[in-house]
């Protein structure tokens, strides 16, 4: 397929800048992948839509503020980190900005000598390896220090950085949230359970390639970025439980649906941990994945295409000719897509 298959024409001012004080108050669009019947509803309508006995499966990571600001301390230039991911202990991959000025051998020093990070390598994206030097906890530090890594289409500040986190992330290591399930509160996942649907979790740290366009003009020739994820066990049994009983795996967001399938290629759901490059695009065969909550995406994106292998190319389009129409919110803090 083309890339250009996956194109659509996004008004700017349909970017969501801001979140909504209430979470559950963005709206909700359903897409039935089998017929590409549409409905409009807000997001407080999605447990209609769900079922007793089905399993809901949510990303827990957590964002970090993976932005830093440093020096050179030979010169006193300034320097900008965003944290990708860690690679070993205390060794990162990160953008830097200015990076020609930013070479293997160097020494960055942040917050007046609180984190030091040695200059190890490049990366083939242009990226640099670092080795950080600290006292105390490594994450306790970055909380000093860092600031909350907000896409680059969000131009406004956050008043709470909390907002850019699920109220059920739980373990550090994302440089971008899992936005689908932003919209939940603690009150509408009781709510949920209430209904006879149960919830599992998985985490998968997101970076930052999740959210970038894709460049080669035939889909197939597309390289995922990989990212690290986690199947519980407790988790994997919900699943095989589920689908033993002929009710739906639902997963909230992509990244979920990502790792969910990525323990699918290895048959029978079961505990596993590690990095997963899993590229989901139109001819891909969902192995344990029913349903999927997830936002509205960039154009030419993975996620478009992940969303397309679901519901069909065809469907999607359509769709999202629709969101627009409408006035849907889009990406990090927009509206909200069911597809059933």
């Amino acid at each position: 397929m083309r890339l250009d298959q996956f194109d659509f024409e996004l008004p700017e001012e349909l970017i969501a800048q801001h979140p909504l004080v209430d979470r559950t108050a963005s709206r909700l669009m359903t897409l039935n992948k089998r017929t590409g019947e549409t409905g409009n509803h807000t997001f407080a309508n999605l447990i209609e839509y769900l079922n007793e006995g089905d399993a809901l499966i949510l990303n827990d990571t957590r964002v970090i503020p993976a932005r830093l600001y440093g020096v050179k301390p030979e010169t006193g230039a300034k320097v900008e980190f965003l944290l990708l991911k860690e690679s070993a202990p205390d060794t990162w991959e990160v953008l830097v900005r200015p990076g020609k000025k930013v070479r293997p051998g160097m020494t960055v020093s942040f917050g007046d000598g609180l984190l030091t990070a040695e200059v190890l390598d490049s990366t083939e994206e242009g990226g640099r390896i670092v080795r950080f030097s600290y006292d105390g906890i490594f994450y306790e530090v970055l909380d000093r220090l860092g600031e909350m890594p907000l896409p680059p289409y969000i131009t406004e500040q956050l008043d709470d950085d909390e907002r850019y986190q699920t109220v059920f992330s739980k373990h550090r290591g994302s440089v971008a949230a899992p936005t689908a399930g932003l919209h939940f509160t603690q009150d509408y996942l009781e709510k949920i359970q209430a209904k006879g649907i149960r919830i599992g979790f998985v985490t998968l740290h997101v970076g930052l390639g999740t959210f970038r366009p894709v460049s080669a003009e035939v889909i197939d020739e597309h390289k995922m970025h990989s990212e690290y994820y986690e199947m519980p066990q407790e988790t994997a049994d919900l699943i095989r439980e589920t689908k033993a009983n002929g009710n739906r795996v639902i997963c909230v967001g992509t990244t979920a649906c990502r790792t969910v399938e990525t323990v699918g290629q290895k048959g029978e759901p079961t505990a596993s941990s590690g990095w997963t490059d899993i590229f989901i695009h139109p001819g891909y065969e969902f192995k344990l994945v029913d349903a999927l909550l997830t936002n509205f995406h960039l154009p030419k994106s993975s996620l478009m295409m992940l969303i397309s292998a679901l519901a069909g190319l065809e469907n999607v389009m359509q769709a999202y000719d629709e969101a627009v129409r409408e006035r849907y919110r889009f990406f990090s803090f927009g509206d909200a897509m069911f597809i059933y």
